[in-house]
């Protein structure tokens, strides 16, 4: 019998996979001590990844039937499509996050293990199953899973943590209601539908927007002032005024227009934003440009 590799793959996210990635990558390369040994940072990497894929697979698993009813989902995610079988999702989420974690554990360190088992934990049970259907702050809560690349990366490396990816988590904590927001007030009557208390929902468009105002610009001077903490040179510096400035511009331009396409430009934009600023930290690392 044929395995669909494909459809296992999909219900890993793997859009999201690529971003925690990217910032996992940048984690390392800031950390530097896994660099000379590029064998183990790959399995790293690649357990980083299977910990992101075991989550969203979970999440998956356990919203199959919601995934069902709403138009965004029920016709491009593998369970509602009948392509997997439930029980067959849920062997593979478990597979694929045990396997992260042994990897961590005994090629990374057991600090990174045991925050990869908690990730899993809190993205795939606390936050599906309790969070997201039970308050308005959910993806507020829920984004620190999604945050936690870059910490389990340097984990990894190092055995400890400090303020670097630490800082690095707080800029994917702030951006992701932004993110998340601008395409739930595109997607909201399929939340609506669901019974899901998304913040357009429950708070309306106009107080949804005001929050993606104001979490924008808490992100950008965040992001803005982590070369004064010896975190990002001048690469990532102009990087992140410019691209900051472009995220601030469209998310009041997004408030002051209040139509769909312009919540769309903020979700768009989003993502380029957050590639382009870890970009920017691993150009850094590698040149050692500083801004003093």
């Amino acid at each position: 019998m044929n395995l669909p590799v494909g459809s296992y793959i999909q219900l890993t996210k793997p859009r999201i996979v690529v971003l925690v990635l990217v910032t996992a990558v940048a984690a390392l390369v800031v950390e530097g001590s896994m660099l000379p040994h590029p064998g183990r940072l790959l399995l790293v990497l690649l357990a980083i990844t299977l910990v992101a894929g075991s989550a969203n697979a979970f999440n998956q698993y356990f919203e199959r039937d919601l995934d069902a009813r709403m138009e965004r989902t029920r016709n491009r995610r593998p369970l509602p499509l009948s392509r997997i079988a439930p029980r067959g999702a849920l062997v593979f989420a478990v597979a694929i996050g045990l396997l992260s974690v042994g990897l961590l554990y005994f090629l990374g360190t057991p600090l990174s293990a045991w925050l990869a088992l908690g990730t899993i934990a809190f993205y795939g049970f606390f936050y599906t199953l309790w969070l997201k259907p039970r308050t308005v702050h959910n993806i507020v809560i829920g984004g620190a899973a999604g945050a936690m690349g870059p910490v389990i990366a340097w984990a990894a490396a190092s055995g400890a943590l400090t303020l670097a990816p630490i800082l690095m988590f707080l800029v994917i904590f702030l951006w992701t209601p932004p993110h998340f927001w601008a395409l739930a007030l595109c997607v909201k009557e399929d939340y609506r539908k669901v019974g899901i208390p998304m913040l357009p929902i429950v708070k309306g468009d106009a107080e949804t927007y005001r929050q993606i105002e104001v979490y924008s610009a808490a992100l950008v001077v965040l992001t803005l002032s982590m070369p004064f903490l010896r975190t990002g040179g001048l690469v990532y510096a102009l990087l992140a005024l410019g691209l900051g400035g472009v995220f601030l511009w469209k998310a009041v331009r997004a408030r002051r227009l209040g139509t769909q396409g312009a919540a769309w430009g903020v979700f768009g934009y989003s993502i380029i934003y957050l590639f382009a600023l870890f970009l920017g930290l691993i150009a850094d690392a590698i040149w050692r440009i500083p801004v003093f």
